[in-house]
């Protein structure tokens, strides 16, 4: 991208920032969600349509935005979980991340297998595993909604925490099985390379936390915080933490969010004034990637389209992932009501184009066709998970009073 161009883009974006945020408040009183407001205004402005925005923008452009994005909003939701219910509630995460995400991922290989002929077996899941990571973001809508009840929003809040990290070691290991010179790759090889992502991120993410937890009740005891550099702290916490585990081959999702939920503890009477700003700024990177993801994809989507992609995708929001959230419950008190609920609040986004440019980097032979069928479910969910976050989540706070 020429410095021209990129003039141009921050100058629109930026425009953009201060429009909406003059109105954020009104626009979250509707169904109308502001990553559906982003897309829109990018695809306007995008290269379908005034060209003003996009015309230079790469796949490592998006996953730069993604990876700052996810880190933030990871961080911050963790740091406001309620661990008094994920402790006494702990059924609901276990259940979904240890039956319902790898159910999730094996239905949707199988079904990406039947639709797309021209994917081999791993290729479909690769795709699958791709969609079955839901996103924090998106989710949140839910998850911070008083009505939802608390075991259903921290259950949501954990799974789209760490499924994302889960997910990463079991892609990494696939793609390697696509490599025609991976002969050699060993059952025990993908277990290690699961524990190390996994380990590392713990690690990394818990050990930052709390060092900057404790290094700031120092700092502020010895009166030495800055009111202005204080709104950055977290911030550099949650990208220090993610960036470092990325480093040594773990895990920064899952860093982010441990790291979040150990902060939110440590400094709990402190943890909204303190998160503040880093909301803000997540806010701020994600309505780039959106914005960008609308600029540069929406009308390459519209174009490229097919039937089969279409019933993937919806597929992929309904029978895919709320099946085995529904049968992951089975056995248990929890009602069918908060089952349907559960498996229908799994929206599809940043982690998954995150997914989609590892893929592409990794040279997979359908890597296109795979970030196309990606894409679109992502598209699909930001809408269908955004006009209906408000209502069903006030229809199930309704129904739950009554009972």
């Amino acid at each position: 991208m020429n410095i021209d161009a990129i003039y141009t883009t921050l100058g629109v974006l930026f425009i953009v920032v201060f429009l909406y945020s003059v109105l954020a408040e009104k626009l979250e009183d509707t169904i109308i969600s502001g990553p559906m407001v982003f897309i829109t205004i990018g695809w306007v402005l995008g290269t379908s349509g005034l060209g003003l925005i996009g015309s230079g923008t790469t796949p490592t452009d998006l996953r730069f935005l993604v990876d700052i994005t996810l880190a933030l909003v990871l961080f911050s939701d963790a740091a406001h979980s309620n661990l008094k219910v994920v402790k006494t509630q702990i059924l609901y995460p276990s259940r979904m991340l240890l039956i319902g995400l790898p159910s999730a991922i094996v239905l949707g290989s199988i079904v990406a297998a039947l639709l797309f002929n021209q994917l081999t077996l791993i290729e479909a899941a690769i795709l699958g595993t791709m969609l079955a990571a839901t996103d924090a973001a998106l989710g949140k809508a839910v998850v911070s909604n008083p009505k939802v009840p608390a075991p259903v929003r921290e259950g949501l809040n954990i799974e789209s925490g760490l499924n994302d990290g889960l997910c990463v070691p079991i892609l990494l290991i696939l793609l390697t099985l696509s490599n025609p010179a991976s002969e050699g790759v060993t059952l025990g090889h993908g277990l290690y390379l699961v524990a190390e992502e996994v380990g590392i991120g713990l690690v990394v993410g818990l050990s930052f936390a709390f060092i900057g937890a404790k290094l700031l009740e120092a700092s502020a005891a010895r009166q030495w915080l800055s009111e202005v550099w204080v709104q950055v702290t977290v911030m550099a916490i949650a990208l220090s933490s993610f960036y470092v585990a990325q480093t040594f081959h773990g895990s920064g999702y899952i860093a982010a969010f441990s790291g979040g939920l150990l902060f939110g503890y440590l400094l709990s009477k402190k943890t909204h004034q303190l998160v503040l700003a880093t909301e803000g700024m997540a806010e701020l990177f994600a309505m780039f990637t959106w914005i960008l993801f609308g600029a540069t994809l929406l009308g390459t989507l519209f174009e490229h389209m097919s039937w089969q992609v279409v019933a993937y995708a919806v597929a992929s929001l309904t029978v895919i992932r709320m099946l085995p959230t529904y049968c992951a419950f089975i056995g248990t008190r929890v009602p069918t009501r908060e089952r349907l609920f559960m498996g229908w609040f799994g929206p599809r986004g940043l982690a998954s184009l995150a997914f989609a440019v590892l893929v592409i980097d990794a040279q997979v032979e359908h890597s296109s066709f795979i970030a196309l069928v990606v894409s679109t479910t992502v598209l699909f969910s930001l809408v269908a998970h955004g006009i209906s976050a408000k209502p069903l989540a006030e229809k199930l706070g309704h129904i739950e009073r009554k009972s």
